[in-house]
């Protein structure tokens, strides 16, 4: 593992424990099995999900059939404000609805808002561009069925791909309800490039290049925009708040993706963990410090939505 890095007392500790567990590697084992791997991260890992008034499964209907869907609140009653939608990380291979749920829990208390947490189809059994095309439709029907003012979008890695195409898709063609603001979590918008960050971290940090590699080849992307869509019009895209973890290999495209939004008339919030690694919003017990992360993000959103409000 480099060093010549800032990397936080508490991160340093969970990499060297991460590290030398011995044994297959997530991405070396069968596919049930690394969705369990990370499934029992969450109880190792991340923190308890706390106390909400509402949880509660829905099914959305879409034309490959039902999307599952999560609905967390703080509140049992509310009137109609903005929504979050959520769309969860993991290589477009595993996580879920529950490997997620602490970090939408903490979400919605902090937000003071619901957060509806997508269960779209993962690779290699359904693989690209059958992700994006449930995220779509999942958030079209919540436009047209939960009662809202306004959508947010947000995802993590794999998530954040999904919440900056579905953003793009309703841009293009818009939803029932506009969707108002867009929270990107060290999203992958670009394929493999001679990024720094990958160089640096992609051995020793977590996400190694080959999960990366076992992500995408599963995946079997197409290139195109809801592969990349750093490379892509982002004109008219909603205002954004963009946060990477500063020794993620996937650093420096959020980077790119923050600056790209700015440089195309969009209001945009960087933020960056420093010290901090990838899949930081699940890893609240083994890196405490990342709560603090999760919360600067949050208020940034929050300080967002203000503004636009104003």
């Amino acid at each position: 593992m480099m060093t010549e890095h800032f990397v936080r007392p508490d991160v340093a500790g969970f990499l060297a424990f991460l590290n030398s567990q011995e044994g297959p590697k997530l991405h070396e084992l069968p596919i049930d099995e690394g969705r369990a791997t990370m499934m029992a991260m969450r109880h190792v890992a991340d923190a308890d999900i706390g106390t909400l008034a509402v949880k509660k499964d829905i099914s959305i209907p879409s034309p490959a059939g039902i999307i599952p869907a999560r609905l967390y609140d703080a509140r049992a009653e509310r009137a109609p404000g903005p929504v979050m939608v959520f769309y969860h990380g993991g290589g477009f291979v595993i996580g879920n609805l529950d490997t997620h749920e602490p970090y939408c829990a903490e979400a919605a208390r902090q937000l003071d808002m619901p957060v509806i947490s997508i269960d779209y189809r993962l690779a290699p059994e359904a693989p690209f561009p059958a992700a994006p095309e449930d995220c779509e439709a999942a958030t079209r029907w919540i436009a047209e069925n939960i009662p809202c003012t306004g959508l947010i979008l947000s995802g993590d890695s794999a998530g954040g791909n999904l919440a900056v195409v579905t953003a793009m898709a309703l841009r293009n063609e818009a939803a029932a309800k506009p969707v108002i603001a867009q929270y990107a979590i060290y999203p992958a918008v670009a394929e493999h490039e001679p990024w720094p960050s990958y160089a640096a971290f992609k051995q020793g940090f977590l996400l190694t290049e080959d999960s990366m590699d076992f992500f995408m080849s599963s995946y079997a992307g197409d290139g195109s925009w809801r592969i990349a869509p750093l490379h892509h019009d982002l004109s008219g895209m909603p205002p954004a708040v963009v946060i990477t973890a500063g020794l993620d290999p996937l650093r420096d495209q959020g980077r790119a993706y923050a600056a790209r939004l700015i440089e195309s008339g969009v209001q945009t919030v960087y933020l960056e963990a420093q010290g901090n690694i990838h899949g930081f919003i699940c890893l609240r017990k083994a890196i405490p410090s990342a709560h603090g992360d999760i919360t600067h993000g949050l208020n940034a959103l929050k300080t967002l939505l203000a503004t636009l409000e104003a």
